[in-house]
């Protein structure tokens, strides 16, 4: 066989795959069976992927595809109340598959930062007022600076790990806060908050079984209501569950950003953001473990040890601080004009 021959041959061998709008899948790259080239993995496009700052999401306006989004409404941004609310999306086997994921990722993510934070169940004595250095030679300060840097580091990983099939929430207050902006819908809202309920249920009890005893407390969900009022905490986990919607959504899910550092550094980001308060609202008071910032974590933690009076307060912050931002997000969204046009409009002109 001829050269000639053989680069035809080898032409018609190729297969060449366009974009497609199957829910299971979003880009393909070309190969050859005479030249393998490594082929892009499918992701589920989803607008509240924490990470890729919605890189991975379909146009709206296409009618190409109106078919997936009447099944997955999510999978692109500008979703309206009914199609936020639509319940067809429980019979979606996607949906379920990857609630599924964000149960184990949850288990996983509740038990190794649970892990690092523990510490027996008494409460540890105020620092010496005749000190100099006061709460800074205290393990009310040591132990959440170590067990801040091991969940900025492990929060970045899970998303990492787990982005690509569930959008790495991960996190009960990272979920709530995209329904409220309109970037999940209702049904995988409540699959993803169930599933990171059941992880953490599963998390407490290794928690029980790895300490040998039930008489622990983890970092951030912990208080001595004899040094702390429930409505101290309550504001101070308000608090801190505000700061950490804004920056989750400013550097992982804010689409201009993509344009800055690109979509890859989100995660590390919110892990640093998670980690960082995390530490700095943790040891300003004596006999207070520190803000949550992640409802199922200590629903977990007392799974395994035992339910405190006042853990509502990590349910009622939660939606109080998703409510408060998902109003500021519709009055000042991350995109110009109705419906994207304006942004849309933007990259239609530099492409040309």
């Amino acid at each position: 066989m001829s050269a000639e021959a053989s680069s035809k041959h080898d032409e018609g061998a190729g297969v060449q795959t366009e974009t497609t709008t199957h829910p299971h899948a979003h880009r393909f790259l070309r190969h050859s069976k005479s030249t393998p080239e490594p082929l892009r993995a499918p992701v589920t496009p989803f607008a509240a992927r924490l990470g890729g700052n919605q890189e991975f999401v379909l146009d709206r306006t296409d009618p190409k595809n109106a078919a997936v989004l009447e099944d997955i409404p999510d999978a692109a941004t500008h979703m309206t109340v009914k199609q936020a609310l639509d319940l067809r999306g429980f019979r979606q086997s996607v949906l379920w598959k990857a609630s599924v994921m964000e149960g184990v990722g949850t288990m996983l993510l509740v038990y190794a930062t649970g892990w690092s934070a523990l510490s027996p169940a008494a409460y540890p004595p105020p620092p010496d007022p005749a000190s100099q250095s006061g709460v800074f030679s205290t393990a009310s300060f040591l132990g959440p600076l170590v067990g801040s840097v091991i969940s900025a580091i492990l929060i970045a990983m899970y998303i990492f790990c787990f982005g690509a099939v569930t959008g790495g929430h991960l996190n009960p207050l990272i979920t709530i806060a995209t329904f409220f902006a309109r970037l999940t819908s209702l049904p995988r809202a409540i699959l993803y908050v169930s599933f990171q309920i059941l992880g953490a249920t599963l998390a407490g009890l290794l928690l029980r079984a790895s300490y040998d005893s039930r008489d622990f407390k983890v970092g951030g969900c912990w208080l001595n209501p004899a040094e702390i009022s429930v409505g101290s905490a309550f504001a101070n986990e308000f608090s801190a569950n505000l700061v950490i919607i804004f920056i989750a959504f400013g550097v992982g899910l804010d689409p201009r950003q993509r344009q800055i550092f690109g979509p890859s550094l989100g995660p590390i980001f919110v892990g640093l953001a998670v980690g960082t308060v995390a530490f700095s609202m943790a040891f300003t008071r004596p006999g207070y473990g520190g803000a949550a910032m992640n409802p199922a974590r200590c629903f977990g933690a007392y799974v395994g040890s035992h339910f405190p009076t006042w853990h509502w307060i990590h349910w009622v912050s939660t939606f109080a601080a998703s409510i408060l931002h998902g109003i500021v997000y519709h009055l000042v969204p991350p995109w110009g004009g109705l419906a994207g046009q304006h942004e849309r409009q933007l990259l239609k002109d530099e492409e040309k």
